[in-house]
């Protein structure tokens, strides 16, 4: 089996050059205290071929695309059972990996905000990703307060994960070529094993305040807790773009002393 074909509906575009692959796999820093590396969508083994030269890890590939995992199977016979058909976001983690672990690879851009929540699930044992997504996607998640990129994403990753944007990688470089840029980020994980407030009050406290985006969060949190409940902070009287994830903590922890 000399190639495997794109497949639109799963988001498929192949990394052809070369220069950008080793570029990527060089951003892992396994000095950060994994030994596991997993590729997510390998498609053709560009990432895989850089990775599988690497005696600093073990490398572990997984596709949901099964031509693509019989190419895998032909081009690397020495993964055996590191080579995984299966769905990323239906990973079982704890059945594969002991350890702590880094993530890589060029995503689908169709389900790139998936992975990432995937990622947040177990941000206990995921210690870094390097990733490709569209341009768009990688500079949600690196934006800081203040602009129409930070959002939901933006906080979410950047409570628990310090975020780099490393690079933009041209149309060109894939087979068939994206309509939109890419970029490459950097997610390592941060040393707060836990938020300082209640995780699960912080996630509905931030999708409220994004989903009425437009107005203030006296307003757009009266869903979480009701208006006459609310201090006089004057976090309150902005809208949800000009929170850091420290405010949105300190919000987070008021609001659960007075539910």
């Amino acid at each position: 089996m000399s190639s495997v074909r794109a497949k639109k509906h799963l988001g498929q575009h192949f990394l052809t050059d070369k220069n950008a692959a080793a570029k990527i796999v060089d951003a892992l820093r396994p000095q950060l205290g994994y030994d596991t590396v997993l590729e997510v969508g390998p498609g053709m083994g560009v990432l895989s071929d850089f990775l599988l030269t690497q005696d600093r890890y073990q490398t572990w590939l997984i596709d949901v695309d099964g031509e693509s995992i019989q190419f895998l199977r032909q081009q690397y016979p020495q993964l055996g059972n590191r080579l995984i058909h299966g769905d990323f976001l239906h990973l079982d983690f704890a059945a594969h990996f002991e350890g702590k672990l880094a993530i890589i690879g060029n995503f689908p851009y169709n389900i790139s905000s998936q992975i990432l929540f995937k990622v947040l699930e177990e941000r206990h044992r995921v210690v870094e990703v390097v990733g490709m997504f569209q341009k768009e996607v990688a500079e949600r998640c690196v934006a800081p307060p203040g602009g129409k990129d930070y959002g939901i994403l933006s906080v979410f990753l950047q409570a628990y994960f310090d975020v780099e944007y490393l690079f933009t990688v041209k149309a060109g470089a894939f087979n068939p070529p994206p309509k939109v840029l890419s970029g490459v980020i950097r997610l390592t994980r941060n040393t707060a094993e836990v938020l300082d407030c209640d995780e699960a009050l912080f996630r509905r406290v931030v999708k409220a305040a994004f989903n009425q985006r437009r107005k203030t969060l006296r307003n757009a949190l009266a869903s979480v807790t009701p208006k006459d409940k609310m201090s006089d902070n004057p976090l309150y009287d902005l809208r949800a773009e000009r929170l850091s994830v420290t405010d949105f903590i300190t919000l987070t922890n008021e609001i659960s002393q007075r539910i």
